[in-house]
């Protein structure tokens, strides 16, 4: 078919999903859940019982790893005040990045945070972060409680701005001069 073929033919209506209007606010998606946890359905069991073992399995396997990581720097014989250091530097970073990961599953960061500064002591302590992800994970997903806190309100306001709508205000007459 040539391209002046093409602009004969009129275009094909969009799908009747991409024209629908949402009938009040959306859920926002958790990473690993999607919008599962609004109903608790599709598999949302499973999905945390999933994401708490394998947060876990990791943070195992981090924590092997930094274990060989030490172990080649006896090897290396670096000294006991380089050792201690790395190990001292890994435990406060963890302990750091699980209080901010553990805090960020309560409330939003505010826009001027340090959170963009704590980011490199975030990576180093990820352990801490993992940690944080699989004790979350035995009671909820992770930021539910903040985000169906927020989906709520959201709905709250929806409903009382559409109960407060009456009719078409096109419709309506003219108010009446004095």
């Amino acid at each position: 078919m040539s391209d002046d073929q093409r602009d004969q033919h009129p275009a094909e209506p969009a799908p009747a999903a991409a024209q629908a209007v949402p009938a009040g606010p959306e859920p926002e998606p958790i990473r690993f859940f999607g919008t599962t946890w609004v109903d608790h359905d599709g598999g949302y069991a499973l999905r945390r019982a999933a994401a708490a073992v394998g947060s876990l399995v990791t943070a195992v396997a981090a924590a092997v790893l930094l274990r060989l990581s030490y172990e080649g720097l006896e090897l290396g014989n670096v000294g006991p005040f380089l050792s201690i250091s790395v190990v001292v530097l890994f435990a406060i970073a963890s302990s750091i990045a699980f209080a901010k990961t553990w805090e960020s599953f309560s409330r939003r960061p505010a826009p001027s945070s340090d959170e963009a500064a704590l980011k490199g002591l975030k990576t180093i302590g990820f352990i801490g972060s993992l940690i944080a992800y699989f004790l979350r994970c035995l009671v909820e997903a992770p930021g539910e409680k903040l985000r169906r806190a927020e989906y709520e309100r959201a709905l709250a306001d929806f409903a009382r701005r559409r109960s407060a709508r009456t009719g078409n205000p096109a419709a309506r007459r003219p108010k009446r001069k004095k």
